[in-house]
């Protein structure tokens, strides 16, 4: 097992290089000037090319890309040129937010996902199998920020019930793990738990029927194992897809979540990469995007390493 996860850390460095340089290519050949934010219109030209000197963006991309990947390699992001703040700091603060809305989304959406999975697999073709179905069809299918606009006039305009926007009610933009803050998580987590809830349902209901149509189930029957006997011995073969699956879409949440966070004003990295797209804060945007990035590969490389170490069926070497 050691040796299987040094070689699959000798084949993440250059998949994290490539993420390196293409997160770089992407934001720096992307049209409009970062400046523009920052400089008054009536800017005149040397306070343009002292700027321009400041944040580096007067050298060639191949030195800057050079001298960006040195300072990253140290921890240093660079400084937002929108709130002069650190990007570290600015990133460091939204990937908590955002991992801890993506955790609670994954685990109801794995929660729900699992049962209507196993419902449906072993009510093969019956109304539960339907209706269990039918519910994985339409987490899949809904739009997402929509379902979120529509929760918030239900639950937050008509009823009442749960605050609309925020992570807190001192606008502090940090959550935190008690009631009054448990609310306003409760909206956004719903609404990001959906899709992940259609996709690992429909998954898992595959899964077990095709594991019920096997022949080790009947020889396992036919012994007089109990049903209880033979469900433990289908979650054992089912697990390892399943958590797979569950590490994927909380990866895919993470760094896909910026139009949940932009409709309930999560201060996460969806937001703030929202708010760097439109500001054009360059070392901000080029921060995010590779935090988020490499968090997915090192995902990646947990989850394949997992599913490895759960399921002995698959080639280490």
């Amino acid at each position: 097992m050691f040796l299987y996860i040094l070689k699959r850390l000798v084949t993440v460095t250059p998949v994290a290089f490539g993420v390196s340089v293409v997160c770089f290519l992407l934001v720096h050949l992307a049209p409009g000037d970062p400046l523009s934010a920052v400089l008054p219109a009536d800017a005149t030209q040397a306070t343009i090319d002292e700027m321009r000197a400041a944040y580096g963006f007067d050298k060639p991309l191949p030195v800057q890309y050079a001298i960006w990947l040195w300072h990253v390699l140290h921890g240093d992001l660079g400084v937002s040129i929108a709130t002069g703040r650190p990007v570290a700091q600015e990133v460091g603060r939204a990937v908590v937010n955002s991992l801890i809305l993506a955790s609670v989304a994954t685990l109801i959406g794995f929660t729900f996902g699992v049962f209507f999975g196993f419902v449906a697999g072993y009510r093969r073709n019956s109304i539960l199998d339907r209706v269990a179905s039918a519910l994985s069809v339409f987490g899949v299918s809904v739009p997402h920020y929509w379902l979120g606009m529509v929760l918030v006039i239900v639950f937050s305009a008509t009823l009442g019930w749960l605050p609309p926007t925020g992570a807190g009610p001192d606008g502090s933009g940090n959550w935190r793990p008690d009631f009054e803050h448990l609310r306003y998580i409760i909206l956004p987590a719903i609404t990001m738990a959906v899709i992940p809830m259609g996709i690992i349902a429909r998954t898992v209901r595959a899964l077990v029927a095709d594991i019920l149509s096997q022949d080790f189930v009947e020889a396992l029957r036919a012994k007089g194992l109990s049903e209880w006997g033979v469900f433990k011995h289908v979650v054992r073969n089912a697990a390892p897809t399943a958590l797979a699956i569950m590490g994927l879409q909380l990866g895919y949440l993470l760094g896909g979540s910026i139009l949940i966070e932009t409709v309930f004003a999560w201060p996460g990295t969806g937001f703030l990469l929202n708010a760097a797209i439109f500001q054009r804060d360059l070392p901000l945007l080029q921060g995010s995007i590779l935090v988020l990035a490499m968090f997915f590969v090192a995902l990646n490389l947990v989850v394949d390493v997992m599913q490895t170490a759960l399921d002995p069926r698959i080639e280490r070497a």
